[in-house]
């Protein structure tokens, strides 16, 4: 053989044995890139799932605190009307106390009183059951006593002892009424 012809004979061997490698390190190059890549997703998932996480539980934190704010301060609106009805009470001693106070300003402050704190009441939900001359209606009056009048309406309420109230439709206090037998 020439030169010429071994060196063509080396080249050959040469381009064989890299063509040989190059297929024997495809496929492990390609298992190591894609062992790679799902190592670096594993690894975003679990970021992502350890944020969301922390991220839950911020929100149940901020949460139980929001609550345990509208707890201690949900009558902060009712108190503050509650004051407005604290000063005219006030008011109306002072009046009374004065060396020229009469019966009828005494009367006419405590009315005003009464109105501002029937208002405030209403404000928030409060409504007077004031039943005078309807039918006895056992789920909003409590009938202290019954009294025989043939020329009234039979179970009807004659006279309101003491009014009732409700929140929002929910009875609170029944009204405590006469009732005609």
């Amino acid at each position: 053989m020439t030169k010429k012809q071994d060196e063509e004979q080396s080249v050959e061997n040469i381009e064989d044995e890299n063509i040989e490698t190059t297929e024997q390190e495809t496929p492990e190059g390609d298992l190591q890139t894609q062992l790679e890549e799902a190592q670096k997703s594993t690894k975003d998932n679990w970021d992502k799932v350890l944020r969301a996480q922390a991220e839950m539980e911020n929100l149940r934190r901020r949460n139980a605190k929001d609550l345990e704010n509208a707890h201690k301060f949900a009558l902060d609106g009712f108190v503050k009307a509650l004051l407005e009805v604290k000063d005219s009470l006030t008011m109306g001693l002072k009046t009374a106390r004065d060396d020229n106070a009469s019966i009828k300003n005494i009367t006419e402050g405590l009315e005003m009183t009464d109105k501002v704190f029937l208002s405030t009441l209403e404000k928030f939900g409060v409504e007077t059951i004031n039943p005078a001359g309807e039918p006895f209606n056992p789920e909003f009056h409590e009938a202290v006593t019954m009294i025989p009048m043939p020329d009234n309406e039979s179970n009807s309420v004659l006279e309101v002892i003491q009014v009732g109230f409700s929140l929002n439709g929910r009875l609170v206090r029944p009204a405590m009424v006469v009732v005609v037998q």
